[in-house]
């Protein structure tokens, strides 16, 4: 048993006579007793082995006397977070900046070869981004149509105006519902894909690893890609107007009996050439916003998973909203023009 006693002077000692063995647990009590001492501390009539061990653990952590940082006032707390979302922002859009810089001015397979483009992975983008998306566009933009039209002929049926529906359908679908829900489908499937790749890739040091073979990352990765999306994404517009106008179709057919060739007749009377460009124009548009958006979540990945999830999460709730704020943008654009 150790004894602790003080002399005048303020001084402790601790006596380890009784003492006959001595584990960690031990001599981490005694460690602390001596951390704790407001005087002089000294350990007697313990042998050397003991002495050892206690010497060995390192020092008791003791109470912390240094001042803490005074709190930021509300002033600061209140407008610091909008600082730094606005320096991020910043941040994204210099990289975006560099990403589509880099991909026009350097998308060459090697560094002084010249436009060495590569047609054959352009293409395989095309299949995966494109051809892959169909069925899926296929089936959302039947039943997009077939909601649109039903409920519209519902409500028009209190006023003997069911007709209607097909215009209502068909300036929606060309316009604006079209291009908007695809792209949305679109920056889900693809956007998400190109961060994950990209971050993969930043992951796994392949992407220093290009650059020190003197290869252009962005010109090898993301041109490819952009390219693919910018191509895919109208020609999947067109394709998901014609199954929401069949999906249209066919339940106006069952639910108001209109028939396809009074459905058709109408439809041609109701939209013109300059609403289905109208729509068709934003496609390019937003297939290049999703691209960079999501090459931007890429490059920014670190070197763990969270981070990957972190980032492809990101990249698909931002690219929407782009997209959306796009539209929106458009809308107002084409309101001003009357267009």
């Amino acid at each position: 048993m150790a004894l602790e006693s003080k002399d005048f002077s303020g001084r402790t000692t601790i006596d380890m006579s009784a003492v006959a063995h001595l584990d960690t647990s031990g001599a981490w009590l005694i460690r602390r007793l001596i951390a704790s001492a407001a005087g002089d501390t000294e350990v007697v009539n313990a042998p050397k082995s003991q002495l050892d061990l206690i010497a060995s653990l390192p020092e008791a952590l003791k109470q912390d006397t240094t001042p803490k940082p005074a709190r930021p006032g509300l002033f600061v707390r209140l407008f610091a977070p909008v600082g730094v979302i606005a320096m991020q922002l910043w941040e994204d859009i210099l990289l975006s900046m560099h990403i589509l810089g880099s991909a026009v001015s350097g998308a060459q397979l090697k560094l002084g070869r010249g436009s060495g483009v590569s047609a054959a992975s352009i293409v395989n983008q095309i299949d995966r981004m494109g051809v892959g998306a169909v069925p899926i566009i296929l089936l959302m933009s039947f039943l997009i149509g077939a909601i649109i039209a039903q409920q519209g002929a519902f409500q028009l049926r209190y006023f003997g105006a069911e007709i209607f529906v097909v215009d209502l359908v068909g300036i929606l679908q060309l316009r604006e519902i079209g291009v908007l829900l695809t792209a949305i489908m679109i920056a889900g499937r693809s956007g998400s894909a190109i961060t994950a790749e990209v971050g993969s890739m930043k992951m796994r040091e392949e992407i220093d690893a290009l650059t020190v073979m003197g290869l252009n990352p962005v010109g090898v990765l993301i041109f490819p890609r952009l390219v693919a999306l910018v191509i895919s994404l109208p020609l999947l517009t067109i394709i998901a107007n014609f199954a929401a106008l069949s999906g249209a179709a066919v339940v106006t057919w069952a639910y108001s009996d209109i028939t396809f060739e009074v459905f058709l007749s109408r439809l041609r009377h109701a939209v013109d050439y300059s609403t289905i460009i109208a729509g068709l124009l934003k496609a390019p548009f937003m297939a290049l916003i999703i691209g960079v958006v999501a090459a931007v979540e890429g490059l920014k990945v670190g070197g763990s998973a969270e981070s990957l999830g972190k980032h492809v999460t990101s990249s698909v709730v931002r690219a929407i909203f782009v997209v959306i704020l796009m539209d929106g943008l458009f809308a107002m654009f084409y309101a001003a023009i009357k267009f």
